[in-house]
């Protein structure tokens, strides 16, 4: 279904607070633009060179009792501003005023206490909210303390200190923000990064330093006076007409004509993406969101909902110097389009010499690593739970469940108990129709065992956290549960989804009356920041 900006303006789909029309289930709905700018205030494809996020240093480096090494961090959540656009100037809300944020780079093993400081206004500058934050560093096995519980929230004016183990193997994980029914609001102004874990054998196997690339794919709508734009549709997603690649707009990234890693990580808070090169040719998926997978799988596109991360090799060895191949977006079913979401960024190909004596140059490594969780196999005995992802009016449900019901029972009502090291499949069915649902599970990585009763797609064999439930989809999933007790979120990554309320939790080794230990609202509060 193809229609004007001027429908869809009368949709009240591209307004700050528009209406709902389009809450109804749509296949998918292309419009020319979604911004309120004037012509000569849109930004054009291709017309501003990528950047990369800084790395994060520690402000002390120490030794925890048992000897680990402990990188001591502080990032501070504020205001700032963005130059996206050609001729204005965007607010935000940014780790340590940017966006993406700072990234943090740590080989396994090195633990690290992250300080968040919430210094942002007490309200929202552009949508008038008031603002608290909670932290998720999406992909990390973290006590449940530390892991980002929504409702664990932390004042303006408070900070919180979080604890990552870094025991998992190596990965892309990121940090963002999790704020009880306020997660896509700050998320979507800025409240992203990327968070990056090495280990011997994927620093043997891919490139690395220049080579190993951060892609942070978001969209966004901007209104007249250069300031981010939100409509969610009455709850059913946002789609900007802006694609940013690391908060720039349709970059262009100068490459030599060698084999490149790109850890793609898609921000956004609602679209997902069908990544292609225009060239036709391949790449080359070699992790997930969990790491790296047992083989590398060659594909033409690929399907990529929100928070999920693909780490694919690219091969520019074979173009010639001054050629262009531009990574653009083929789009899936029930997203909004309009006139350039079919691009993503572009690559100018260099005659700058490549260094040969780096084997990683010229070499797409087939065989790559095996994982506890792609090891696992279903017993006849293997539990099974069975939810449906679905809306029941104007409020999104996993099972029967909503997060105000987790709310109402004081925070004790969970959708599932599995015991600490137990082997379950769980199985999701979205058959409501008109909407993809990106399902992410807390704390552990699990093996996509089926989609619709067939053989996952080759991309996804490998170790993942976020599973794309599209419309008329059933996945099965196998997972391990530990190694920590307590209580974990499950959740749809269609941020306005979670945040109306399609968000719940499981509880892990805890039987009714045990004392949690690691409960997430008491057992490490945000305290005072003040001077």
């Amino acid at each position: 279904m193809a229609v004007s900006r001027r429908q869809v303006l009368t949709y009240g789909g591209l307004g700050v607070l528009g209406a709902g029309a389009l809450a109804v289930p749509f296949s998918s709905i292309s419009a020319k633009s979604a911004s309120r700018l004037a012509d000569g205030d849109m930004p054009v494809p291709y017309r501003n060179l990528l950047t990369q996020a800084p790395v994060l240093e520690p402000y002390a480096v120490g030794r925890a009792p048992d000897g680990a090494k402990v990188h001591y961090y502080s990032v501070t959540q504020k205001a700032g501003t963005a130059k996206i656009l050609p001729r204005l100037s965007t607010q935000i809300l940014g780790y340590n005023g940017i966006f993406p944020g700072p990234t943090i780079d740590l080989v396994q093993g090195t633990r690290a206490v992250l300080k968040i400081r919430n210094q942002l206004p007490p309200t929202h500058p552009v949508f008038g909210y008031p603002i608290s934050t909670s932290t998720h560093l999406h992909g990390s096995a973290s006590l449940p303390q530390f892991d980002g519980y929504a409702s664990d929230v932390t004042p303006v004016g408070f900070a919180k200190n979080y604890e990552y183990p870094n025991f998992q193997a190596a990965r892309s994980l990121w940090y963002h923000d999790h704020n009880v029914h306020t997660t896509a609001k700050n998320a979507y102004s800025g409240l992203s990064a990327q968070f990056r874990l090495h280990d011997p054998t994927e620093r043997a196997l891919l490139p690395q330093g220049e080579f190993d690339v951060s892609l942070t794919l978001s969209d966004v709508m901007f209104a007249a006076d250069g300031n981010l734009a939100y409509d969610d549709n009455s709850f059913s997603g946002l789609w900007g007409d802006v694609i940013l690649v690391n908060g720039k707009p349709w970059p262009v990234m100068k490459v030599q004509r060698r084999v490149y890693r790109f850890r793609i990580l898609n921000a956004s808070i609602s679209r997902s993406f069908r990544p292609t090169l225009s060239t036709g040719e391949p790449v080359h998926v070699a992790a997930t969101d969990g790491g790296l997978m047992p083989r590398t799988q060659s594909v033409e596109s690929w399907r990529h909902a929100g928070a999920e991360r693909y780490e694919v090799l690219i091969d520019f060895s074979g173009y010639q110097p001054g050629q262009r191949i531009e990574l653009r977006n083929l789009s899936n079913k029930n997203n909004i389009d309009y006139d350039f979401t079919n691009r993503i960024m572009a690559f100018d190909v260099t005659d700058q010499p490549v260094d040969t004596s780096d084997h990683t140059w010229k070499t797409i490594p087939q065989t790559l690593a095996s994982s506890e969780v792609m090891n696992l196999r279903p017993a006849r005995d293997t539990r099974v739970r069975k939810f449906q992802v679905k809306r029941d009016n104007d409020v999104w449900v996993i099972g029967e469940d909503s997060w105000e019901d987790i709310i109402a029972s004081g925070f004790r009502r969970v959708i599932a108990d599995p015991d600490l090291g137990a082997t379950e499949i769980w199985e999701f069915e979205n058959s409501s129709g008109g909407w993809f649902h990106p399902i992410h599970i807390h704390l552990v990585d699990f093996q996509i065992l089926s989609r619709n009763g067939r053989a996952p797609f080759s991309y996804e064999q490998g170790p993942k956290d976020v599973v794309y439930v599209g419309e008329g989809e059933t996945l099965r999933l196998l997972m391990k549960f530990g190694p920590h007790r307590g209580k974990y979120m499950i959740h749809c990554h269609n941020l306005p989804h979670e945040d109306h309320d399609m968000m719940t939790q499981f509880s892990v080794g805890l039987k009714p009356g045990d004392v949690d230990l690691n409960d997430p609202m008491k057992a490490a509060p945000a305290f005072w920041d003040g001077e």
